[in-house]
């Protein structure tokens, strides 16, 4: 017997792999964000950014591969 795989309707760029990296990039940009000692405003947009690139990981990882 031969598996077949069903192709996904999904488009490319809406898979999980591309965008699981972008949510672990923006999680390490908030991250840095936190830990600089340089600007304040940065500073305060850190927990915000973490949140977004947690958030958006959560959800990107129901997509199909």
């Amino acid at each position: 017997m031969s598996t077949v795989q069903r192709k996904s309707r999904w488009p490319i760029w809406l898979r999980r792999g591309l965008l699981e990296n972008i949510a672990t990039i923006i999680i390490g940009l908030g991250f840095l964000m936190l830990f600089q000692p340089f600007a304040l405003s940065l500073y305060t947009l850190s927990f915000i950014t973490m949140l977004f690139g947690t958030v958006m990981f959560i959800v990107v990882s129901k997509f199909p591969e």
